[in-house]
């Protein structure tokens, strides 16, 4: 299978080729659980990097899971499902740190619930779009942003009168990030979601009072 590594620290991006084995094992349970305890059935999936890039490391993964193995097929979908694995991380790491849910002193269920629905898709849409300008880098940004919002952005970035084309979405991401602390420097890797939830509450304020002012005469 192959996919594609994004930038770490200690890594450059590459299309990462690796070889996947799996087998079902059994695991008995030690002695010291008793005669009664029962042996458990998992799936151990194995992936390795052949012919990494000269000087990198090789990408593996020993992955066990309690997924049965019934198919080639399924043990692909396994590592599919690892390799989300970050994007999880992020979404969780907005929802606690952008939006700060473990901070609510909400005592009723229904209320957390209903708060929950609501910040979730909040931390869904920054990450999306944080993604997305990653992937389709040349898309118009009017596709996602309202027109308020990019005209006011581009105005307050620019100090000045706003396009009549809209700009890329990679620009106006880069625009909403600086909003939010990203410096943009020539080494600084692609904004991160927190300086892209920062901008954004910022954005979304400049919207309000373009919305309001533009009509004012």
């Amino acid at each position: 299978m192959e996919f594609q590594l994004s930038e770490r620290s200690n890594q450059s991006p590459r299309v990462v080729k690796q070889e996947v084995r799996g087998r079902q094992i059994t695991i008995r349970a030690p002695r010291s659980f008793g005669v009664a305890a029962r042996p458990i059935t998992a799936t151990i999936i194995l992936c390795q990097e052949k012919n990494p890039p000269k000087g990198e490391k090789p990408i593996e993964w020993f992955l066990l899971t309690s997924i049965p193995l019934d198919t080639p097929e399924r043990g692909l979908e396994i590592v599919q499902w690892y390799l989300c694995r970050w994007q999880i991380e992020v979404f969780f790491k907005i929802l606690k740190t952008g939006c700060e849910i473990e901070e609510l002193q909400l005592q009723n269920y229904e209320r957390i619930v209903n708060c929950l629905a609501l910040y979730m898709i909040i931390a869904w849409r920054i990450l999306h779009i944080t993604m997305l300008s990653r992937s389709q880098p040349d898309m118009s940004c009017e596709m996602v942003f309202s027109i308020d919002e990019w005209n006011a952005v581009y105005a307050i970035v620019h100090k000045k009168k706003p396009p009549k084309k809209p700009p890329r979405l990679y620009d106006m991401i880069r625009m909403i990030a600086g909003l939010g602390g990203f410096l943009g420097r020539k080494l600084d890797r692609e904004p991160g979601p927190q300086c892209m939830w920062i901008g954004i509450q910022r954005m979304k304020d400049f919207a309000l009072s373009w919305s309001i002012f533009k009509d004012l005469k």
